[in-house]
């Protein structure tokens, strides 16, 4: 009875892990898929079929193995970085093109695992607490968008409706966590969530439209938009924007391990590389994007107390079975934008909190260390805010300069280097 009070708790867990990544895995190719003027089928698709890998990329993560699995409590979704570069492939070299780059980039991150392991001195608490922070700070407006009701070009866009379910969201999650104890307190967000789409419904805002279009069932085809092609300079973007996303996930391993108290090793992270790019490798076969550790579940994770795998499993499982039943997935659909964007302003407030713990192992006495940072920060949010500063230069360089956390991560890794060199963590 106890086994089963513990699964039914863990399971119940699961579903806010996987209510607070949803929308991100449904960013992504609801983006692209607009991007490249996908129908409704070819959309049905492709948001089903990256529900269903998302499952697969997390159990990958969760069973470790020799060769495979970092054995932490974290869930993988479509990397947001790789919008820009894949539309741009996609509309300059065909849709071939898209997955052969995604099959080749994540070839490239298995081969490379253990070489990138082992510059573990590249990402000490200075850089990944620094990029954690940003992931954070750059998420947050995403959030506050959201709270208004989606797009800022809708009519509807900060009505009092809009507002009043977003604050109740965040009012209840910040009740459940004064009040409330044990098991209750450790799923205020989805209880915030479920509260908040309960008065969504009782005002007349939930719609059910979405449940009623998605099919009943959907099957995983291989190559569903025909075969891959190889072309040599969209595989060298996608090479890029891997490496980027390994920094990312580098941020959201140690920040898991930090939180649970496992430390990060060589071999740690060259199992979870290998894992990340093995699910690269199969996006690109079912027709899906790269894959990387989802940030807002680390202020899930934080938030909650709950630092086991078990959940993060009910959490692989459901999102397996949502790809496969498209109008049981929908249902997550139907939470209105606003109370959703209730909900990730915690979670990502959560998730740069984080980061500034991280940080605080960081020597603030050394100047150099605050100008690493204060430069890394205000490079990942200034050009994430006005990406238009850099309008006049190449396109390709732009998809880099655009992106808070690109800039951010690359800057916090140059900058280290150049006036800490390769010194461990206690020196620095």
């Amino acid at each position: 009875m106890e086994k089963e009070t513990q699964n039914g708790r863990a399971a119940v867990l699961g579903l806010q892990h996987l209510l607070a990544m949803y929308a991100g895995a449904v960013a992504v190719p609801l983006l692209i898929g607009t991007g490249l003027n996908f129908n409704e089928q070819q959309m049905t698709y492709l948001i089903s079929i990256d529900i269903f890998m998302c499952g697969i990329a997390t159990l990958l993560q969760l069973a470790v193995n020799k060769f495979f699995g970092i054995g932490l409590p974290v869930v993988l979704g479509c990397a947001i970085q790789a919008v820009a570069p894949l539309i741009l492939i996609g509309n300059n070299s065909g849709i071939g093109a898209i997955y052969g780059s995604v099959i080749a980039s994540g070839i490239f991150v298995v081969l490379i695992a253990g070489v990138f392991s082992k510059i573990k001195k590249l990402f000490p608490p200075l850089v990944t607490g620094t990029v954690i922070t940003v992931i954070g700070l750059t998420l947050i407006p995403v959030a506050v968008e959201k709270m208004g009701g989606g797009l800022k070009t809708d009519p509807e866009f900060g009505s009092p409706t809009n507002l009043l379910l977003a604050f109740v969201t965040i009012g209840l999650i910040i009740g459940i966590q004064i009040f409330a104890k044990g098991f209750i307190r450790s799923i205020a967000v989805l209880i915030g969530l479920v509260g908040g789409t309960a008065l969504a419904a009782v005002l007349g805002q939930v719609d059910l439209a979405a449940i009623g279009h998605a099919p009943v069932f959907h099957v995983p085809q291989p190559f569903y938009f025909g075969m891959p092609t190889f072309d040599i300079w969209s595989i060298l973007l996608m090479v890029i924007i891997s490496i980027v996303s390994m920094v990312e996930s580098t941020g959201v391993y140690f920040a898991l391990g930090d939180i649970t108290g496992k430390k990060i090793g060589e071999d740690d992270l060259k199992r979870g590389y290998r894992a990340e790019g093995l699910a690269v490798v199969l996006g690109g076969i079912f027709n899906t994007f790269p894959y990387t550790g989802f940030s807002q579940n680390v202020g899930l994770v934080q938030l909650s107390g709950i630092k086991t795998r078990k959940p993060i499993y009910f959490t692989a499982f459901f999102l397996i079975a949502l790809g496969l039943f498209p109008k049981v997935g929908a249902l997550a659909q139907i939470i209105p934008e606003s109370v959703l964007g209730g909900g990730m302003l915690v979670m990502f407030g959560m998730v740069a909190v984080q980061g500034m713990r991280m940080l605080s192992k960081v020597d603030f006495n050394n100047d150099k260390n605050l100008l690493i940072i204060a430069v890394s920060i205000g490079f990942g949010l200034g050009f994430n805010v006005l990406p238009g500063l850099f309008s006049q230069m190449p396109e390709t360089l732009q998809m880099f300069t655009g992106n808070g956390i690109v800039m951010s991560s690359l800057t916090a890794i140059v900058l280290n280097l150049l006036f800490n060199g390769l010194k461990s963590e206690e020196e620095i």
